[in-house]
């Protein structure tokens, strides 16, 4: 379960609205058809997202930096930056997707196989061991024999955890000379297995038998190892200062497995179980010894499990994002593990690197130094650290495309209630020439009204955070609307945004719907976050009580009609959020909820919520089953049978704890389905009925 404001990938599990909902009526449920709003959905939905009109972001530079295509609609044009205007159009084409990319792995699993960079072998994993063959499979060759079910040890492949935790989506590695492979080994005969039952609505059902380390159990033993072409002779790496394995000091998790640039060494992160400590480290493959290149500590909370690395083409150094300071700022190191220049000295958070032009010595890159913290910016700083220039209006949320040459980038520009502008800018953030502007007009036509952000005080008194409050398009301020908060939650997750917003689809049902932030809010620094640890259901649910309590004044808000969605940790978020506050929500629908921390995977629980003898009080103060008795409001809980994810003993639990109080409730399950959410018709149906129609 990830979430990183700044990273692209969203486990434990986020479904968008464009996800959930279907505007097709064959798929309305029998009730809602005649349900207050259904029509009203039926007509708008469908036009929202074309009523403004896209930018894409598919610019291609020339090589010399003097010229670069960009597509508009259905058209490609090619823009001559000397003579600052375009030379060229023609019908967009896209290029045929190749059939010969290797399919993705399922969620939580890796690639069962690699090829040699230099094309001629094959390493893959069979039946828990090693192998190479011929890129066709001929010739096989066993490189580990002593993995089998028996024994529970298995080569080439992790755990689901590390797939889902750790983004380890591979389990082995190619030397750049393609005479080394690694590869993982996994002991899991002291796991603890959990048993996922699937094709429950065949005649004939299967289990699904997973090593799933749970919180307080047992961590599998990991070792890193090197298989050598030459000698045919395989190596254990020493991640662990030749110490065997003991579960809590560093070396219990290894991830984020490459080889060094110029190939002579491995490398990788290696942390404790608590997480509050991560090493970069470096081994030899050819002795097994291994030595430190960057350590990070943050004993309050947890240390950044994969740090953003640039590494120049010099082979020698390469640039380290760390929050040491309590801000994410960059550091360029030497491979040796000399630090040579810390590169930004910020008290805010910088985002990514775009590009680093090594001959003049300076770095691209994006950081949140606009007016508020979702508002990136584009930045150029030398390797010595001086002259850090901001390159953008702080007043818009940036995405650029750096030209080959430096002198130039492409900036698509918006915000929350501005849609999007593309521009040519130059090296000193002059806007040469305006390329392609969308607007509102169609949008306004149509009645669709801009999210509104509004500010709060947080549940501590102090803090400042940010909302979002979405109107339907048929918005009367002299009428009551039942509101409806749609927050996923989690360490890092960002609810309010500087991207053109559409108004959720939602609000076309007579609804409005909010979106809130908490002090789980990524790119606001490490210490806001360190509010959260140890807290997981509790701190940010405060805040999004807060942030509703704080829409109060509007007259056009109906305050006894609140309701709460979301899935996976969104889906705790709603049932928390219900269990602790009845006088502010009043109905909620939580699919595939964690409803107890003790449930979930230790990777992902422990970084947060610390180890459980550490904090025995902070996982029953979010265990959803102590909260049963104050239950008031409406509840519709989901899970599907099938989830291996959050595991349906979740749900199960929850249920159970609400029978024994006497308390009434809905419950709907998704037969052989696994980590999702109820049918987006029925959702409905339940908030209408409970907030609209009583």
């Amino acid at each position: 379960m990830k979430f990183n404001l700044f990273k692209t990938y969203i486990p434990l599990c986020i479904l968008t609205l464009s996800a959930m909902v279907s505007v097709n009526a064959s798929y309305a449920q029998g009730k809602i058809k005649s349900m207050p709003g259904y029509d009203q959905y039926q007509k708008m939905a469908p036009q929202l997202y074309s009523s403004v009109p896209r930018i894409s972001s598919n610019v291609v530079w020339s090589d010399d930096g003097k010229s670069f295509t960009y597509q508009e609609g259905d058209m490609v044009h090619t823009f001559d930056v000397r003579k600052n205007k375009v030379v060229k159009s023609g019908a967009y084409k896209p290029k045929p997707r190749s059939n010969n990319r290797q399919q993705r792995p399922d969620r939580g699993r890796q690639y069962a196989s690699a090829i040699s960079p230099d094309s001629t072998l094959k390493a893959f994993t069979k039946n828990r061991n090693m192998y190479l063959s011929n890129p066709d499979g001929s010739n096989v060759v066993a490189i580990t024999e002593d993995g089998t079910t028996e024994n529970l040890i298995k080569y080439g492949i992790a755990t689901w955890v590390y797939g889902e935790e750790l983004g380890q989506n591979t389990a082995m590695w190619w030397s750049p000379d393609s005479k080394k492979v690694a590869f993982y080994k996994f002991d899991e005969k002291d796991a603890q297995m959990y048993y996922v039952l699937y094709h429950q609505t065949k005649i004939q059902d299967s289990l699904e038998v997973e090593a799933y380390p749970k919180v307080g159990a047992k961590n599998l033993p990991v070792d890193l190892m090197v298989y050598d072409l030459d000698t045919k002779k395989t190596i254990t790496l020493d991640t662990r200062n030749g110490k065997p394995f003991n579960d809590g000091e560093l070396g219990t998790y290894l991830y984020d497995i490459e080889w060094s640039p110029d190939g002579k060494e491995l490398l990788f992160h290696s942390t404790n179980r608590k997480q509050d400590i991560m090493e970069f480290k470096a081994a030899n493959p050819e002795t097994g010894n291994t030595r430190v290149i960057v350590r990070e500590e943050w004993l309050p909370s947890f240390t950044e499990n994969s740090p953003e690395i640039y590494k120049l083409k010099d082979k020698e150094h390469f640039i380290w994002a760390s929050e040491r300071s309590g801000f994410k700022n960059y550091y360029l190191y030497n491979f040796n593990g000399t630090l040579v220049n810390q590169l930004t000295n910020h008290n805010f958070e910088v985002q990514r690197i775009v590009e680093v032009d090594e001959a003049k010595k300076q770095v691209y890159y994006m950081a949140a130094s606009g007016d508020n913290h979702m508002k990136l910016q584009l930045h150029r700083v030398n390797f010595d650290g001086t002259n850090d220039v901001r390159l953008t209006d702080p007043a818009y949320n940036h995405t650029v495309n750096l030209s080959p040459s430096g002198k130039h980038f492409i900036d698509i520009a918006q915000t929350h209630n501005s849609p999007p502008v593309m521009r040519l800018v130059d090296d000193s953030g002059n806007i040469k020439k305006e390329l392609i502007k969308t607007d509102l007009t169609k949008f306004k036509e149509l009645g669709f009204k801009t999210v509104e952000v509004f500010e709060f005080t947080s549940a501590d008194g102090e803090t400042q955070l940010h909302g979002m409050i979405h109107f339907p398009s048929n918005f009367d301020p002299s009428k009551k609307y039942p509101l409806l908060l749609s927050n996923y939650g989690g360490p890092g997750v960002n609810a309010f945004r500087e991207t053109f917003q559409f108004p959720n689809a939602i609000t076309e049902f007579g609804f409005l719907v909010v979106n809130i932030d908490g002090r789980n809010v990524g790119g606001r620094g490490k210490k806001m976050l360190d509010k959260l640890y140890g807290n997981l259901g509790i701190v940010e649910m405060d805040d999004f009580a807060a942030g509703i309590k704080s829409l109060y004044n509007r007259p056009y808000f109906d305050t006894t009609r609140v309701g709460v969605f979301g899935t996976s940790y969104g889906g705790t978020v709603a049932a928390m959020s219900l269990l602790r506050f009845p006088d502010v929500y009043h109905a909620a629908v939580a699919n595939s909820a964690v409803t107890d921390w003790r449930n979930y995977d230790n990777i992902y629980t422990e970084r947060y919520m610390n180890l459980i003898e550490n904090n025995l009080k902070g996982y029953e103060a979010s265990s959803l089953m102590n909260y049963a008795n104050d239950l008031k409001g409406e509840l519709m809980i989901f899970y599907g049978t099938n989830d291996n994810n959050v595991h349906p003993s979740n749900s199960l639990q929850l249920i159970q704890a609400l029978q024994k109080a006497e308390k009434s409730f809905e419950v709907q399950v998704g037969p052989d389905q696994g980590h999702t959410a109820v049918n987006f018709n029925r959702m409905m149906e339940f908030f209408i009925q409970h907030l609209i129609l009583e």
